[in-house]
């Protein structure tokens, strides 16, 4: 459990959590990669330990040298291991799709499963493409859904039209591309997330971008090497929207990723009259890291959508907090891909904010959030999604009486230490 209050305004320079897409591709291609991975900046949240969970199955010798310092003895493809029992996910989207991609060209027969959400969550969406590419996939419903199994084997390359921008169905395609004869070529509607074709060169792997195309040839062979980590800037929105929340306050997060498939946020909080100074201080395993400073006396309305949308997909629960404060109307679109989030994110996220007292209306693909509310205090729950149990805690930043929220233990999949962090601010 949470409480927070209204907070009178306040200054804070602080660091988050490590990125945890960044995270979980470390411990992933370190893997499959030849030779030893060095991890720093880690982040120890539920979901990037059911990767090395499931690593740990696959007989990868993983170490934990320490909450934030990972050492992986990579295996290569053909050193992975037949699992005895079911991989067992968690509530992890990311290693499960992209999982599938890694294990459905190497010969070995493997059963993937998670929690509750896992089983709701849409599997098609890769195991479609994968079967296209001579994958043996099953599992229930024809494999739309978990548990699901693998037989892996020999993959072809495959030109793929995705329907949707998503980064978990590019890198899965793009790993299982590693084993395929010839090369794989995915093209997105939007670029999505690039982690995976930042850091495969960083593991010796060669390929082709252009625009929202990626092109990879199979038969390459991965060579273990030192990852840093960076803050994830997902985590960051949270402490950076808690300044907004609360006019005259301003909030520095220092060493943040600043990879542009991921800043859309930003973009949205200048849009909305925020002053956001980004500074660029270096680049690990090519992603761009520095410091991000936020302030901001009043806030306005805006429509996020289109392209903008994939660039802060995670970030729109606590984009509709903020919007209650702002004038005017705000609206979303083009987010459909929320309603297939560890929940339905348009409606949990609307859900919650009415029982503050917040205006807002649930639409097909997004949501309208009148501004210039009162929030008011309450109870509110995270229902098992940590996204939405920090965008609530923060909405208690300007509310007028206490906001409790329950079922804040899954906060820890991303951000392990948030009620500490925000307590301080």
């Amino acid at each position: 459990m949470i409480r927070t209050s209204q907070r009178k305004p306040f200054r804070a320079t602080l660091t988050v959590p490590g990125d945890k897409s960044i995270s979980h591709r470390s411990i992933m291609f370190g893997a499959i990669a030849n030779g030893i991975t060095e991890v720093e900046g880690f982040l120890p949240g539920a979901d990037c330990l059911s990767t090395i969970r499931c690593f740990g199955q696959l007989g990868v010798e993983i170490e934990r040298l320490s909450e934030t310092s990972v050492r992986v003895h990579g295996r290569g493809f053909a050193g992975l291991a037949e699992p005895v029992y079911p991989l067992d996910v968690g509530n992890s989207g990311t290693t499960i799709r992209l999982m599938l991609g890694i294990l459905s060209g190497v010969p070995i027969f493997s059963t993937l499963i998670g929690d509750e959400s896992i089983a709701r969550r849409p599997m098609k969406r890769v195991v479609e493409p994968l079967r296209k590419m001579g994958a043996r996939i099953d599992g229930r419903q024809d494999g739309r859904f978990t548990p699901l199994s693998v037989r892996g084997g020999r993959l072809q390359g495959l030109t793929y039209e995705s329907p949707i921008a998503s980064a978990q169905v590019k890198s899965c395609l793009l790993l299982a591309g590693l084993n395929a004869e010839g090369y794989t070529i995915v093209r997105e509607p939007y670029q999505s997330r690039n982690h995976t074709e930042c850091m495969l060169p960083a593991f010796g792997v060669e390929l082709e971008t252009q625009g929202a195309e990626v092109k990879i040839k199979g038969g390459q062979e991965l060579t273990g090497t030192r990852v840093r980590v960076p803050g994830d800037i997902s985590s960051a929105a949270f402490v950076l929207a808690a300044a907004l929340m609360v006019p005259g306050s301003q909030v520095t997060v220092e060493q943040v990723g600043l990879n542009p498939t991921r800043t859309g946020i930003l973009d949205a909080f200048r849009m909305m009259g925020a002053e956001v100074q980004v500074e660029v201080t270096d680049h690990w395993c090519n992603e761009p890291v520095g410091n991000v400073t936020i302030a901001c006396e009043e806030l306005r309305g805006v429509e996020i959508k289109g392209e903008l949308i994939p660039r802060l997909i995670d970030e729109i629960p606590i984009l509709a907090v903020v919007a209650t404060q702002a004038r005017g109307r705000t609206v979303i679109k083009d987010a459909q891909e929320l309603k297939v989030k560890e929940t339905d994110r348009i409606a949990t996220t609307a859900q919650e904010l009415r029982k503050l007292g917040a205006i807002i209306e649930e639409t097909e693909d997004g949501m309208i959030i009148e501004g210039g509310t009162q929030l008011t205090g309450g109870s509110c729950h995270s229902h098992g999604d940590h996204r939405i149990g920090m965008a609530m805690a923060i909405a208690g930043f300007a509310a007028s009486g206490e906001v409790v929220v329950e079922g804040a233990e899954a906060i820890d999949v991303s951000f392990p230490g948030f009620a500490r962090l925000i307590s301080q601010l």
